[in-house]
């Protein structure tokens, strides 16, 4: 399969950022309407390229510092759907937002998503990214048929599990350093609202937050929890834990069952500049209210969709809440055996540090998949926290303790840590490497995070 080869879209350089707004970097960004404009951008010039959709990697895995970035916001076509299999067929740069938008009023749902629908599914790709469902359903790439690929020589790639599958499992989590990914096939969920039935449970330590997870591992397909990583002693991980499956129609109140599709729209508030960078204090004091508030509920709690996976969406601007420097999501994994002892460690290092982290997720995991993916079975930890003096440095230690159980750091999250580490966390680097070296045999394809971490030495 190849495309016709036109002329490239003139760039525009500006400064950019990851989610994290850290680090910055300049860039010539191109932004194609054609597939043949982004064939002349990859295969036109010898400097080094990397895809980036709508910016939400924390770091820098979308950043190319003094280099080229393309922006594929505009390659964002449904091209096809078959609602008796679920199978959508799509270009790379739509997004979650635009996949609920159409097809949750048809009974139709991501099978898998990230905490916010503003991701393209090529990125999602990209970062082989979970959600709420991993330790039923695995990673997104569990749930693509298929996708073509753009090599570096502009030739386009049919890449399956049967067909160029070693490239297919390369870029499943390669944060698009094989090539861009331009169409793929998807197989939508059926739901018949779009409501989750489930329940509200609160944990006492990270004990019982373990030893509820567990309980309800088979119950609920979609489960995670917001952890207190500031709580101390007997309290330590303490947790609210929100679980649920999507709501049959039988399982409704009746004023919801009348139109169990829809869900009218609320206010979204805005983060209008920058706050003063938190503290301990501040954090301490919200984490304790917070507890507190989510009082358990007895029986089931109907919760609607965008609550639920996405409440961070519905605050507009809100790594404003950081402060001018920014912030680092830092998320991590460990496998079973070690989950337990890994959490403990980790929280009882930010206790004291007295390093303020308000925005923190608990999730269980299922398998692994591509040969850099993120997930394995055990339980993963989120933490912000905001960029401060000695922050890097403290990061540093928390990998030490991962790395020492068999654990690893998330590459979409990540902005600082060292080739070294990244080398001991992820044992299939070779095989990615051997598989990349076939589709990008000048290391066309490049990008500050590979750059940092070394990943193609």
């Amino acid at each position: 399969m190849t495309t016709t080869t036109t002329s490239a879209p003139h760039p525009r350089h500006a400064m950019l950022s990851g989610w994290g707004r850290y680090p910055l970097s300049e860039s010539d960004i191109y932004r194609p309407d054609r597939i043949a404009e982004l064939q002349a951008v990859v295969s036109g010039n010898s400097s080094s390229l990397i895809a980036r959709g709508l910016g939400r990697a924390y770091g820098d895995a979308a950043l190319n510092d003094q280099n080229r970035v393309v922006d594929l916001t505009r390659i964002n076509r449904m091209l096809a759907f078959d609602p008796a299999s679920g199978l959508l067929r799509c270009e790379a740069g739509v997004t979650i937002a635009e996949l609920l938008d159409v097809f949750l009023p048809r009974g139709f749902f991501p099978p898998v998503t990230p905490g916010t629908r503003f991701v393209t599914l090529g990125g999602s790709i990209a970062a082989d990214v979970h959600g709420k469902n991993h330790h039923r359903d695995s990673s997104l790439a569990s749930h693509v048929t298929w996708f073509d690929l753009m090599v570096a020589s502009g030739e386009v790639l049919r890449c399956s599990r049967e067909e160029n599958a070693a490239l297919f499992w390369a870029t499943v989590g390669g944060m698009g350093l094989t090539g861009v990914i331009l169409e793929l096939e998807l197989r939508m969920r059926r739901v018949e609202s779009a409501y989750l039935d489930g329940e509200l449970i609160r944990a006492g330590n990270i004990d019982a937050a373990i030893e509820a997870f567990e309980r309800l591992d088979a119950k609920y397909r979609y489960s995670v929890a917001w952890i207190d990583c500031n709580s101390v002693k007997s309290a330590l991980g303490r947790s609210i834990l929100n679980v649920g499956n999507f709501a049959t129609l039988a399982q409704l109140p009746r004023n919801l069952a009348q139109n169990p599709l829809n869900i009218a729209p609320k206010l979204s508030p805005f983060v209008p500049f920058d706050f003063p960078v938190v503290n301990s204090l501040t954090v301490r004091m919200f984490n304790a209210v917070n507890y507190a508030f989510h009082r358990e509920k007895p029986g089931h709690t109907i919760f609607d969709w965008n609550s639920f996976f996405y409440p961070l969406d519905s605050i507009r601007n809100w790594p404003r809440i950081y402060g001018k420097r920014g912030f680092v999501q830092y998320q991590c994994v460990w496998p079973p055996a070690e989950s337990r002892a890994g959490l403990v460690e980790v929280l009882e290092a930010i206790t004291r540090s007295r390093r303020a982290s308000f925005l923190a997720v608990l999730k269980k995991f299922g398998a692994q998949d591509g040969m850099l993916s993120f997930p394995m079975p055990g339980y993963t930890l989120a933490i912000d926290f905001p960029v401060t003096d000695g922050m890097l440095e403290f990061l540093d230690t928390l990998d030490a303790m991962v790395l020492k159980r068999g654990g690893r750091v998330y590459l979409a999250k990540d902005a600082r840590m060292s080739p070294e580490t990244f080398r001991a966390m992820y044992p299939n680097l070779s095989k990615w490497q051997a598989a990349k070296a076939l589709a990008d045999p000048e290391n066309r394809f490049s990008s500050s995070l590979s750059r940092r971490l070394r990943m193609t030495e």
